[in-house]
């Protein structure tokens, strides 16, 4: 009986909201979570009969399971998805995910690292070979743009506008924007094109491919994340580092250096400003860390 409401949510969320493979698979993820708990409970209700009070038993359900309360808020999320769908198809007469209540999210903010230890990664790059040169292009492009690590995989050589100082990025959903680049990213990547990428057998299809592996195909996200990883070990630095902190350290730096945060919105590619505002938190903590550590009417204090 659910098999046609998820096949319909499918559609909408590929057709309509334009979403990439994972977050499709994500959101139905969602309704099957949904629609197990249905079948637990011996009441396979169709989505105009469940009311807020079955919702409140699922989202006690899904924390029952030991889900953390991101998880419960993502699955949450889905289930708001799925009911704004059944609304536009005219399925439900009245949405029950209206009051449904999404459990309190305590916000650990992420590891953010110093302009000197971005600077100390990237020097631990081995320059003397083909793979070095290109990593440095890579981390340069990572921290100048603040890009997320499949946009930075998925870099067209037809995207590089450098010598105006712009990169053509293609984000979440393929959502375009334009992004300025800096001045040392722009000579790293003109290196590595000129000196390295030109020897490089290119694999049918990845023609347009910045970014290639030795083989001549385009780097895997998990590629980025072991490079990354083994700079910063060379670097002997503790704090807990993937692709996306060189994003979040982009951001941060900018909203410290009093970036208007809608110009940081855009730089980053957020489709809403809520999530950007994050920085505007992680910059109150920042400044009240700054006072605690060398205020002396702070110190000492909680």
């Amino acid at each position: 009986m659910w098999d046609a409401y998820k096949k319909g949510f499918k559609a909408y969320l590929q057709l309509e909201k334009s979403l990439s493979d994972n977050s499709v698979e994500a959101y139905l993820h969602d309704i099957d979570k949904l629609t197990d708990f249905l079948q637990e409970e011996n009441g396979m209700k169709t989505p105009a009969d469940i009311e807020l009070k079955d919702l409140q038993q699922f989202v006690k359900w899904v924390g029952e399971l030991g889900m953390t309360a991101t998880s419960q808020s993502r699955i949450i999320s889905g289930i708001r998805s799925f009911y704004k769908y059944c609304s536009l198809e005219n399925i439900i007469k009245k949405d029950p995910t209206v009051l449904l209540e999404t459990p309190k999210l305590k916000r650990k903010l992420p590891d953010v690292l110093t302009f000197e230890e971005i600077e100390n990664i990237i020097l631990q790059v081995d320059l003397s070979t083909p793979e070095g040169g290109r990593n440095k292009a890579i981390l340069e492009t990572m921290y100048s743009c603040g890009l997320r690590v499949s946009e930075v995989v998925n870099l067209k050589v037809s995207c590089l506008y450098l010598d105006v100082g712009f990169i053509r990025v293609i984000g979440k959903g393929d959502k375009e924007r334009l992004v300025p680049i800096g001045s040392a990213a722009i000579k790293y990547i003109n290196i590595y094109k000129k000196d390295i990428r030109i020897h490089i057998p290119v694999k049918p299809g990845n023609e347009d491919i910045l970014f290639l592996n030795r083989r001549g195909s385009k780097l895997t996200r998990v590629m980025i994340f072991l490079i990354l990883k083994d700079l910063v070990k060379k670097a002997g630095i503790t704090k807990n580092i993937s692709p996306h902190t060189f994003r979040h350290s982009f951001a941060t730096h900018l909203v410290e250096g009093g970036a208007n945060l809608r110009a940081v919105q855009e730089m980053l590619g957020h489709e809403s400003i809520t999530t950007t505002e994050i920085y505007t938190h992680l910059d109150r903590e920042y400044l009240r860390q700054t006072l605690h550590d060398f205020h002396p009417a702070f110190k000492g204090s909680k």
